[in-house]
């Protein structure tokens, strides 16, 4: 089965309805795909929302651009523009109306290890070298992606997806139209020990965890991402959000509804990141502490104490966005500063 299936083509009038736009130029132009300005041809579509990309109008072979109102007179020669508010958002409205995804037939397939005791429901498609485990559960119309895992007491929901190589450890919990990514893990062991002297030997003791990882409804974990179960508690994240690749999720953490993890970032053992939360690339939260509901933390801040809802803050260590500006303009000064005062001193010594 190929990824997806070309849809039908589009004519510029069809799409200038499909979005609500005003037509400009020859409505009969027909597209087949969608491509970024510099690399569509004669028969894609693309789009222009901001002036720094303005120019590549003007070289394009796009057959229809969606254009924004403000950029519609900008010269290029497409043979159709569509002039709408919001030409990024068009554009993602229209994309399932070329690309649809191909269709999965139900079964499992011959090389897929399914144990007696797992309950699948309806249409379920298991993939090759997919393993299912004792009492796992399988909602309705979800996949198990090749060598997938599915660990013994698991429960997924219904139209679930799992990509190839996704791990499900036992006892885990996902809630319907969850996606994993080829290689997230969820439910691994959490990162606790005890660190003592045992028989005269300094050692690391493992910590047993036997809480729960619980994903909510409509949650994506990005590739090779990593949930860890709880310790005693469950760590959950909550309906909606959605989570990038090689982002950890700690031990007893909670993460809201609604929220955006975005790639490398790390969330401590036992921190609350509230709902409609936006923690961009990189950001690291420190443990037991609390992001307020709305709370947004700018690329590669490290959050060490509480996060008032609503609030954006950034740097390390993160600190309200404006005063976190101001710290490091000052920081930028102060090599000029010590050349300035180095010059003091030597006429001082003169």
């Amino acid at each position: 089965m190929t990824p997806e299936q070309l849809a039908p083509t589009m004519t510029a009038a069809q799409l200038a309805e499909a979005t609500g736009g005003r037509l400009v130029g020859d409505p009969a132009a027909t597209v087949r795909a969608i491509a970024p300005l510099d690399r569509a041809g004669p028969e894609d579509l693309s789009f222009l929302a901001i002036l720094k990309y303005a120019p590549m109008l003007a070289t394009t072979r796009a057959g229809v651009v969606l254009v924004a109102p403000e950029l519609q007179d900008v010269a290029g020669a497409p043979r159709a523009r569509v002039i709408v508010a919001k030409p990024h958002e068009a554009m993602l409205r229209l994309i399932p109306s070329f690309y649809r995804p191909s269709a999965r037939t139900p079964g499992i397939h011959a090389a897929a290890h399914v144990s007696p005791q797992a309950v699948l429901g309806r249409d379920v498609c298991i993939d090759a070298g997919a393993v299912i485990e004792d009492g796992a559960r399988i909602g309705d119309r979800t996949w198990i992606g090749a060598h997938s895992v599915v660990g013994a007491g698991a429960t997924l929901g219904s139209d679930c997806q799992l990509h190839p190589q996704a791990t499900v450890y036992p006892n885990s919990e996902l809630g319907d139209r969850v996606i994993l990514h080829s290689g997230a893990r969820i439910g691994s062991d959490g990162f606790g020990y005890v660190s003592h002297v045992v028989d005269g030997a300094f050692t690391h003791q493992k910590i047993p965890h036997i809480g729960r990882a619980i994903l909510g409804d409509d949650v994506e974990i990005g590739a090779n991402s990593a949930v860890d179960r709880g310790s005693i508690d469950d760590t959950v994240v909550g309906a909606g959000t959605k989570i990038d690749n090689l982002v950890h999720i700690g031990h007893n953490a909670r993460i809201g509804r609604l929220c955006l993890l975005v790639a490398q970032c790390g969330v401590s053992g036992s921190s609350r990141v509230e709902d409609g939360v936006v923690l961009a690339g990189q950001v690291g939260v420190s443990g037991h502490l609390t992001i307020g509901a709305g709370a947004k933390v700018g690329a590669q801040g490290g959050v060490i104490s509480d996060i008032p809802p609503g609030e954006t803050w950034s740097g390390y260590p993160a600190r309200p966005h404006r005063e976190s500006l101001r710290a490091s303009a000052a920081l930028f000064k102060l090599a000029g500063m010590m050349k300035r005062l180095e010059r003091l001193l030597d006429k001082d010594d003169a």
